[in-house]
């Protein structure tokens, strides 16, 4: 590139720009910041998480599909969920998806961090990364060998418990699923209430527990409203970025590292539109090949819940609450003067991880139990009383896939997520609501359950309950992989998360997973950013 007619000519320079502000974003802000010799520029496509549905956490009804927030993106029709498209929220706002998503505290299977330490990726086994998780987390229970009370991300229990919650946990029991009070140590499986990413009531964000406190620092420069255009390469190198501010071109220079956070979607969209990613398909899209790279944008995984709905015999369930106006004053009234109630709950209640078959060696499948139903989040609740036993697959077999729209960078991209397309994926699922039956079907649950509402006791055989499955599916959220780490020809970063053959460039959030985490993805990207920024330091040092 000839430097006079470079789009950094005369740019503000920095020692790290760091492109999105959300679950890793935010951290990488905070710890590369800490150190007052480093300019850090932080670049958020969104707004400041000003709106206080925001901070109240059963405001994700709210936020989700709400375009001040929400990316809003849709998939392509998927031929698993019978030709169906479908909402895939993603965060965009200061704090990103941990800004908008159910709050739920899981970090995953040891066994998760283990297998990407045996895919090559040095670093990384759950030793590896134990200490980070740590480091991040102010739990509520207070530390131990496995929990950290000093962090930034606020972690505690539930403050509402409902009777068809307690019920659920008991059913479970009844099918040899024990009770369990942590899902983050040695062992994931059992049954009971999830922890909140909470603080006093409400949200803690990543842009709450790491940005509020760094966001006055005079070497940390914070923009929002700013849209990544392209990173700028030169011989190699990545200099700087290229991004509008309210349709107002801008570009920032980086003497240091430029580290891409904008999630499994964004960060994948950004290199292509810089010229990294698979060749024909950016020749295709009229862009010049600066770096062939197949794999940016591929090995897409996310897990695919199956909304099951039982109507119940009484009026016990939130759906209740939330139809009647009294009622629901006093949810409001409860929430503002001792910030506790209904307000306060996160997407789900109650978690169950489980195995569909006995010879695993942990579970394969998790519940998000809910005691309310609707069609989905922001749509309100339905008009009768019932629950929600949501199951998903924890680690699916099938990958999909992101590419490019058009080179406009205002253009979302084309989102293939290619679900149920395995055996063993169309197995679980089929197991997985026989499994939700037996559940309904226990002496603890059955006599509250008057109708399995979705997908229907019509569905009795295999082949039926696979159709019923495909109908009822949504995404969970969680979508991962697209700049994955590993040492085959398919991975974009290295166990440094240095993306391969391009200097001063890196990935850091939940796009490097070479494999998805068994459960709820926030945490384990917030462990991403904090041992990105330890990696970062050592190897600029």
């Amino acid at each position: 590139m000839d430097v006079a007619t470079s789009p950094l000519t005369g740019a503000p320079e920095y020692d790290y720009i760091v492109i999105g502000a959300g679950s890793a974003g935010c951290v990488l802000a905070n710890r590369l910041s800490a150190d007052p010799a480093n300019r850090v520029l932080l670049l958020e496509a969104g707004g400041r998480d000003t709106n206080p549905w925001i901070h109240i956490p059963v405001g994700y009804f709210k936020t989700i599909n709400n375009p001040a927030t929400d990316w809003c993106f849709k998939t392509a029709p998927d031929p698993g969920l019978g030709g169906r498209s479908i909402s895939w929220p993603r965060g965009k706002v200061l704090g990103g998806s941990s800004s908008i998503n159910g709050l739920l505290y899981v970090r995953g299977q040891p066994q998760d961090f283990d297998h990407w330490r045996q895919l090559g990726n040095a670093g990384w086994s759950f030793n590896d990364v134990l200490p980070y998780f740590r480091r991040a987390e102010n739990q509520e229970r207070g530390a131990d060998d496995f929990h950290g009370a000093d962090g930034p991300l606020a972690v505690s229990d539930m403050r509402v418990r409902r009777e068809i919650c307690d019920a659920v946990i008991k059913a479970a029991g009844e099918l040899g699923i024990p009770e369990r009070d942590d899902f983050n140590r040695d062992d994931q499986e059992g049954a009971g209430y999830f922890q909140l990413t909470t603080r006093n009531g409400l949200r803690c964000s990543t842009a709450v527990g790491y940005l509020k406190p760094a966001k006055n620092r005079p070497n940390l420069d914070i923009r929002t409203h700013a849209q990544v255009r392209n990173l700028v390469l030169e011989d190699g190198r990545c200099t700087g970025v290229a991004f509008d501010v309210k349709g107002t071109p801008q570009a920032a220079a980086c003497r240091g590292e430029v580290i891409l956070s904008a999630g499994a979607i964004g960060s994948p969209q950004i290199l292509m539109l810089s010229g990294i990613g698979p060749a024909p398909h950016l020749t295709d899209m009229g862009l010049p090949v600066a770096l062939d790279m197949p794999g940016v944008g591929g090995n897409l995984q996310d897990h695919l819940q199956l909304r099951t709905i039982y109507r119940t015999h009484r009026p016990i369930t939130l759906n209740d609450q939330a139809r009647n106006p009294i009622q629901k004053v006093l949810m409001g009234l409860e929430f503002l003067l001792r910030r506790s109630g209904p307000l306060t709950m996160g997407a789900s209640q109650v978690a169950i991880f489980a195995k569909t078959r006995p010879e695993l060696e942990t579970p394969d499948i998790q519940y998000h139990v809910q005691p309310w139903s609707a069609d989905s989040p922001g749509e309100g609740t339905h008009r009768f009383s019932a629950f929600t036993l949501s199951v998903c697959q924890l680690r699916p077999e099938s990958r999909g896939d992101i590419h490019l729209a058009s080179p406009d960078p205002f253009a979302h991209p084309v989102i293939r997520p290619n679900y149920l397309s395995t055996d063993l994926d169309r197995r679980t699922a089929i197991d997985s609501l026989k499994l939700t039956r037996r559940l309904v079907e226990t002496k603890t649950l059955a006599p509250y359950v008057a109708e399995e509402m979705r997908p229907g006791s019509d569905a009795q055989t295999d082949d039926e309950l696979l159709e019923g499955a495909r109908r009822i599916a949504q995404t969970i959220y969680h979508p991962v992989g697209t700049c994955k780490m590993g040492r085959d020809p398919n991975a974009v970063v290295d166990d440094r998360l240095r993306v391969r053959g391009i200097r001063g460039l890196r990935v850091a959030d939940a796009s490097i997973m070479p494999t998805i985490t068994s459960g709820n993805t926030n945490a384990p990207a917030i462990m991403i950013g904090e041992k990105a920024s330890d990696m970062i330091i050592e190897d600029n040092r």
